[in-house]
């Protein structure tokens, strides 16, 4: 009789990456799979046939150090909750074997070994080794990052490009960015946030091998150990922030228009920090590495972003009489701060905490030790359970702390207070699903209310009101008259509003001060003062133009060059051209989303 022993195992890459949606790691040779849904391998015998009454097949699974093994049934019917294998009982060829693996939806996410192994009553026993990795499953209902809708999985899990938006609210500026989800190295690349098998990266997982690969089942785990790994402060981690004015080390921060080429550096350089990230550069790349790991992850920027210093829910400002901004505040607001969300069941929490999660690789403030921020669940945030884990007040102080203005006067005694409660995360955004568009997602942070009276909403649309001001009986109204247009004066107009039965005697003074997006303001370089009678109820509004010396476009020679593309991969597509002036620091960059058909 023939030995029994096995020729060859056949992985069938390309019908489980399309079962298991990971067309996108087609180009690599390993095995992409998601947990909890079964992948299919052949094996194919030499010698004589199986024989189901005396030969038997078992596989052994490994990560790491732990390890599960499991018969190969005739029975597809095992419990979901651990590994289990099954011949495909429509496919009874036992020279031939077709096997269904199945790992349980909360398998750890990882690089795993396998070793499959025929064996014979007289004792005769044939193996193969081979790898496979394992990513979460947003379409697996009894996965921890189970998203119900097929539409929100296309976006925040396969999207391979989005948009960034940046700016002020009342100047949006919508910026696009490549997640490169489809290179192939990056699924490696990308485990290497978690360990990687000869040169660990990650504290977690030198500290404790056989816990970390445990925890990694854990999507809480895995993002706040991503949300550190981003950040490189307490590790070999992928960016190096800087928020100055010289990048000569490395690469300004707005250069960068996708996640491959920091990637590829960071690999490139034995996981080296690249040089330089802000916080719109470490959420995108945050956001490329949860989506390659099965997370379903999207960008969000908040504005009018607040640094609480002190943690009590309060921002400090502090101005002259004239109205000039005073450096006397650790606290700050940024025009605009950038973060992920993640979506995830929050078991450690509740249901009730379920849904979108806050985390922030940008390194502010250490939680637990290391920088990293999250995941905050949003639903907490909204209802200040500032006792719930992790860094919930961190969060709601950035958008939704009070803002107290203090007016001194020049020996620094207190002549004026106000106090704003919604200055602070005035509008919160993400791209809609499916659209090349800004969604408002402000109602999920906070309960939404208006300081603006209605009778007054349609004199002053709100997206061009800068502040509103109520004390002693004045009312002020500081709006511009349209959007912003580079190399054109700002307009402005100031509406003051007598709301008492007598007359009043008012001094105006206005001030000019440039803000970087993360800066404090810049010394004054506008002003204007003066003085308005009111009588009793009377309003009246003061039009003004601060002029600035600007460089335009204009007088520049056109031209035009037909560049042919050959798109090599069907779907909706961002194809992105980036125009760098000669001599200067000046580029000018466009995106347009085309739709790509297959042949």
């Amino acid at each position: 009789i023939a030995d029994l022993s096995i020729k060859y195992v056949n992985l069938e890459l390309a019908e489980n990456l399309q079962r298991h949606r990971t067309n996108g790691f087609s180009n690599t040779e390993a095995l992409v799979v998601r947990r909890g849904a079964p992948f299919q391998i052949t094996v194919q015998l030499k010698g004589r046939p199986f024989d189901p009454r005396t030969d038997s097949v078992r596989i052994k699974v490994t990560l790491g150090r732990l390890y599960a093994v499991m018969p190969v049934t005739f029975s597809g019917r095992n419990p979901s909750s651990r590994w289990n294998a099954y011949i495909d009982p429509n496919n009874l060829d036992f020279q031939r074997l077709s096997i269904f693996v199945s790992s349980p939806a909360s398998a750890s996410v990882g690089r795993y070994k396998f070793q499959l192994y025929v064996s014979s009553q007289d004792g005769q026993r044939s193996a193969v080794v081979g790898d496979f990795t394992m990513l979460c499953n947003p379409w697996c209902s009894d996965d921890a990052v189970y998203i119900p809708f097929e539409d929100q999985r296309e976006e925040y899990v396969l999207s391979d490009s989005g948009l960034l938006f940046m700016g002020t609210p009342l100047n949006l500026i919508a910026r696009p960015w490549s997640f490169d989800l489809k290179f192939s190295k990056f699924t490696k690349t990308c485990f290497f946030f978690l360990s990687i098998q000869y040169e660990p990266v990650s504290p977690q997982h030198i500290k404790n091998k056989r816990k970390d690969y445990m925890n990694r089942a854990n999507p809480v785990y895995i993002s706040r150990v991503v949300s550190a790994m981003i950040n490189s402060e307490d590790d070999r981690g992928v960016l190096k922030g800087n928020w100055t004015d010289d990048f000569k080390q490395g690469v300004s921060p707005s250069r960068w228009t996708g996640s491959g080429d920091i990637l590829r550096l960071w690999a490139k350089s034995g996981y080296s920090p690249v040089k330089y990230g802000q916080c719109w550069v470490f959420a995108a790349v945050m956001c490329t590495v949860m989506r390659v790991l099965g997370i379903p992850c999207r960008v969000i920027t908040n504005f009018n972003s607040a640094h609480d210093t002190n943690g009590n829910l309060v921002i400090e400002e502090y101005y002259s009489e004239t109205g000039q901004k005073l450096n006397r505040s650790q606290d700050s607001i940024w025009n605009f701060h950038v973060w992920v969300e993640c979506w995830m069941r929050r078991t450690d929490l509740g249901q009730d905490m379920d849904g979108w999660q806050v985390l922030d690789p940008t390194p502010q403030q250490r939680s637990g030790g290391v920088f990293c921020c999250g995941p905050a669940p949003v639903k907490g945030i909204r209802n200040q359970r500032t006792d719930l884990i992790y860094d919930i007040p961190f969060v709601y102080s950035s958008v939704n702390a009070d803002v107290h203005t203090i007016i001194l006067s020049g020996q620094d005694h207190v002549v004026g207070f106000s106090k704003d409660t919604e200055k602070v995360g005035s509008l919160i955004c993400t791209k809609a699903v499916g659209y090349p568009r800004m969604q408002n997602i402000t109602g999920d942070y906070k309960y939404l209310k208006s300081t603006i009276p209605k009778q007054n909403m349609n004199a002053f649309p709100p997206k061009l009101i800068l502040s509103t001001s109520t004390s002693k009986g004045v009312t002020v109204f500081l709006t511009l008259t349209k959007s912003p247009v580079a190399g054109e004066p700002i307009v402005f107009l100031v509406k003051v509003m007598n709301k008492q039965k007598r007359p009043k005697m008012m001094n105006i003074h206005l001030n000019a001060q440039a803000k970087e997006y993360n800066h404090s303001p810049s010394e004054t370089f506008w002003e204007k003062h003066g003085a308005i009678q009111l009588a009793p109820m009377e309003g009246k509004s003061i039009s003004l133009s601060s002029g600035i010396l600007t460089v335009a476009g204009a007088g520049l020679i056109a031209a035009s060059q037909t560049i042919t593309l050959i798109p090599n991969m069907a779907g909706v597509k961002m194809l992105q051209a980036s125009l760098s002036l000669l001599d200067t620091n000046i580029t000018i960059r466009g995106f347009k989303m085309i739709s790509i058909n297959s042949i």
